[in-house]
């Protein structure tokens, strides 16, 4: 059974930075895309980022580049995503998910961590 867990969430001013990590099990990876997401307050659910587990290769919203770093350690089992230069508009339930890169939907959900940035 996959268990997709986050955890670095918290708040911080604006300017400041945060590091999320999920922590996966219940299977092995290769072969899966591991994507962040975000719900800001009152608005749908909106693409952060991915990487692929095996060759590493990422992507980004446009809202979040240059500022946001996903990367992922394998012998952990972990996915991080470095959050700096924190903007209130930031502010949101961040979820990370997983889902075999032959498919275009995510399968497997985290329970979200509550980053809130202050102005």
């Amino acid at each position: 059974q996959v268990q997709l867990v986050e955890s670095g969430g918290g708040s911080v001013q604006a300017g400041g930075s945060l590091r999320l990590s999920c922590l996966a099990s219940g299977r092995t990876f290769s072969g899966y895309v591991m994507g962040w997401f975000r719900q800001p307050p009152g608005k749908e659910r909106e693409f952060v980022a991915h990487i692929t587990w095996s060759f590493g290769s990422t992507g980004y919203a446009d809202s979040v580049k240059g500022r946001f770093t996903i990367s992922r350690d394998n012998a952990k089992n972990t996915v991080y995503l470095q959050m700096n230069s924190l903007k209130p508009e930031d502010t949101a339930v961040y979820y990370c998910a997983a889902r075999r890169i032959s498919t275009r939907e995510y399968e497997h959900w985290g329970q979200g961590t509550q980053v809130t940035v202050s102005s």
